[in-house]
């Protein structure tokens, strides 16, 4: 009994080996994202930096850059909806 499990325990060796190999190099990749992810982020903080020291608005640079990353359409009918809830409100 006790040779074939030492047994099925060698053949499941090679098969384990690669899974541990293969997640091994998955975290490590990922950790590699996440410092380079890191040092982008701290880059972009530095250029906000860089522009207020401008003295641009922040926020308004902000507030650009996620609508242009929008899709026109969708940007537009935001804006519609945006309108039409300050015009309700009194604010147009």
């Amino acid at each position: 009994m006790a040779t074939s499990a030492a047994a099925v325990k060698e053949q499941e060796a090679p098969a384990t080996r690669f899974a541990v190999d293969q997640l091994k190099s998955i975290i490590e990749r990922i950790e590699r994202l996440e410092e380079e992810k890191k040092a982008i982020s701290d880059d972009i903080r530095d250029v906000y930096a860089e522009s207020k020291g401008n003295g641009y608005d922040v926020k308004a640079l902000r507030t650009i850059v996620r609508l242009r990353k929008q899709d026109p359409n969708e940007r537009q009918e935001e804006e519609t909806i945006l309108e039409t809830y300050m015009q309700a409100l009194g604010m147009l």
